[in-house]
């Protein structure tokens, strides 16, 4: 880490971090080194908001900034309406998490947007989040996730989610349906 805060210092490379699927280690990195960002894949989600216990708090307490990763939870969240046979964490999805999924699908089918574009635009409520980072494998990924990203998500949806215990109490207010970058 030394070697590459050097580099950082001296202008070659513009931040350093590392990623990980847990948030625990990631908050201990921006706490002991000189990181400036860390990925987190699916801890900050529809359905885990566990970075909120560690890495979030950290990140912002020491300015430092999240990417937000595996927002749809291996799938779970990528369809308007769950599979039956979805993944999370990539094993068969435990049943009340897919019944909890179906919940906030049918949230958002009140609030006029999908399951999908809420679990893309909702680690932006977090003011460390300065990116959500998903995969594609074509094209057709490509313009849909860009759709999915553009779309405004009004906040009521993240006040419902809350009020209704399908989210933590504590996930902070909306940005505004405002994202950062995709």
């Amino acid at each position: 880490m030394p070697a590459l805060a050097e580099l950082r210092d001296q202008g070659i490379v513009g931040a350093i971090g590392a990623g990980m699927n847990q948030s625990a280690m990631p908050a201990r990195f921006l706490r002991e080194t000189a990181a400036d960002v860390v990925m987190v894949a699916g801890r900050y989600t529809l359905l885990d908001q566990s970075a909120l216990d560690d890495v979030l708090p950290a990140a912002l307490e020491l300015g430092k900034s999240v990417v937000a990763a595996g927002v749809f939870n291996s799938g779970l969240l990528s369809r308007e309406r769950p599979a039956r046979d979805a993944k999370y964490d990539y094993r068969d999805a435990p049943t009340e998490l897919v019944a909890r999924a179906h919940a906030i699908a049918e949230t958002c089918e009140r609030h006029g947007t999908t399951l999908p574009a809420a679990a893309m635009a909702f680690p932006f409520s977090h003011p460390s989040v300065i990116n959500v980072t998903v995969g594609m494998r074509d094209a057709g990924q490509v313009a849909r996730n860009v759709e999915l990203h553009d779309r405004s998500v009004p906040d009521a949806l993240w006040d419902e989610l809350r009020d209704r215990g399908l989210v933590r109490a504590d996930v902070p207010a909306a940005s505004g349906g405002v994202s950062r970058c995709l």
